[in-house]
């Protein structure tokens, strides 16, 4: 049965979504339309993602700096695919101090102008490059459907920028990140399967040379752009004059990349794992992974619960991130409902039996009910806990991968699409142009998500011009 004030998926998925983020605490609406309040449990899962995109950013050699949220509007500019592509989406500051500015400033909706300029400034020979940094910040872009997480005002993000000294050296980074950062820690630590590849030139980041994405599917068949990386080729480092000096002496344009994810993730997780029950979260990123709640009836049976409680528990520092529930003015059911909804991976529940008998109950929130429940010796609760934490995780995304494989269908029909796309992936041949996209994304709402990196090989007739073909792309209707 779904949670009271939980919208059932199958009733009204978007709904249900918002319900989620709602009940499970994760963000409220702000007076201003559009931006979010993150709620601490809502921070504390993104602290997690950050801090697990943060070591994987440092460990391919980047380093954290931070640049300013307001940048001159001529710097945006500059570029013109660029300031074309963010255009509708910009929020300008043309009066501050009780004056008019001499020139407007932009909100910054990416980071690229400005960071290109200080790249001019630090770059001069071959022996300053590369320069990698990434920042931590948030964005605003002037969106006009917004939803919490998926699609807000403002947003927090990272956004990595790098400069090189040839086309080869900007191709290997950022299929680096693409691979080696977004999709290892969206696979590993989100529990989320993921397809990777490049996106079309009408799909791409306005002013980028080459755009990557990787591409994840949610429970109502739709893709979710899970995160981008972008070969920006010399397009900013001729807008911004990034000019060095290379090998032979000679002057030489940069050569750019530039890559991001943000709280969106938030809501892929919500989407790809949760329930009616509420949140579902993967152990290495929920923000309490193991909640521990007393049973006991009155005052007498109170201290030797919470006594063999502190005794268990004891041991679990530094190995778990442990919530015990010890306030006494809620029942244990209220207490139950609280934290499944919430996504705690593990409950573990001690009672004046269990206290006799050294057991403990123990419920895992990825399959709820009695099914998911077990009777435990306390002696092995934490390497039983630990197991369990990693069948979890593995089993979220073994299962989220049957769903994705289930939902992509091969087509070789126009009329096939049409009809996959109602429920999943469409994987075809394609050989159309970007006017032949634009019509099917006019008559399915659906788009070409990427053209997989990993393609089978041979070829075959383009599916909506039969036009013969080397390559597959995948197409979905996306969020």
């Amino acid at each position: 049965m779904p949670k009271e004030g939980i919208t059932p998926r199958a009733k009204d998925y978007a709904q249900w979504y918002l319900d989620i983020v709602d009940k499970a605490e994760l963000a409220d609406y702000s007076p201003v339309r559009g931006c979010m309040v993150i709620r601490p449990h809502g921070y504390a899962l993104w602290e997690n993602i950050q801090a697990g995109l943060d070591r994987r950013i440092k460990a391919t050699g980047h380093q954290n700096a931070y640049f300013p949220l307001f940048i001159p509007q001529s710097f945006l500019q500059k570029e013109a695919q660029h300031v074309e592509g963010f255009a509708p989406e910009v929020a300008v500051v043309t009066r501050a101090g009780g004056e008019e500015l001499t020139e407007p400033l932009v909100v910054r909706p990416t980071s690229e102008a400005i960071i290109g300029h200080m790249f001019a400034k630090w770059v001069h020979s071959w022996r300053d490059l590369p320069v990698l940094v990434n920042q931590w910040a948030n964005v605003v872009r002037w969106e006009m459907r917004t939803r919490p997480f998926l699609r807000t005002t403002e947003f927090l993000w990272q956004e990595g920028h790098t400069c090189h000294a040839t086309e080869e050296e900007a191709e290997e980074e950022t299929l680096k990140i693409l691979n080696e950062v977004y999709a290892d820690f969206v696979e590993k630590e989100m529990s989320l399967p993921v397809y990777k590849g490049l996106k079309t030139d009408k799909e791409k980041f306005a002013g980028a040379l080459r755009t990557y994405s990787i591409e994840a599917m949610m429970q109502d068949g739709r893709a979710l752009q899970a995160g981008t990386s972008h070969n920006l080729g010399q397009n900013f480092a001729r807008a911004f004059e990034i000019v060095y000096q290379n090998r032979e002496n000679q002057p030489d344009f940069c050569w750019t990349s530039s890559w991001g994810v943000s709280t969106r993730l938030e809501g892929a997780l919500i989407m790809a794992h949760s329930d009616d029950e509420g949140l579902v979260c993967p152990p290495r990123l929920a923000p309490i992974q193991v909640v521990v709640v007393p049973i006991y009836k009155g005052e007498e049976q109170r201290p030797g619960v919470m006594e063999a409680i502190r005794r268990v528990v004891g041991g679990w520092e530094g190995r778990f991130r442990v919530k015990v529930d010890d306030r006494d003015q809620l029942t244990p059911g209220f207490k139950f409902n609280e934290w499944e909804v919430k996504g705690v991976p593990v409950r573990v529940e001690i009672g004046p039996r269990d206290v006799e008998n050294g057991t403990a109950a123990v419920a895992r929130r990825d399959i709820p009910g009695r099914e998911g429940k077990q009777l435990v010796q306390q002696a092995a609760l934490a390497g039983h806990i630990a197991a369990l934490l990693e069948d979890i995780q593995q089993g979220l995304y073994d299962r989220a991968l049957r769903f994705r494989d289930a939902h992509t269908r091969d087509v070789s029909s126009y009329e096939e699409l049409k009809e996959a796309v109602e429920t999943g992936f469409a994987r075809a041949w394609w050989a159309g142009t970007a006017e032949d996209e634009e019509r099917i994304q006019a008559e399915t709402k659906a788009t070409i998500r990427v053209i997989p990196l990993e393609q089978p090989g041979g070829s075959g007739r383009c599916v909506l011009t039969g036009r013969e073909s080397t390559r597959q792309v995948l197409f979905a209707r996306a969020y």
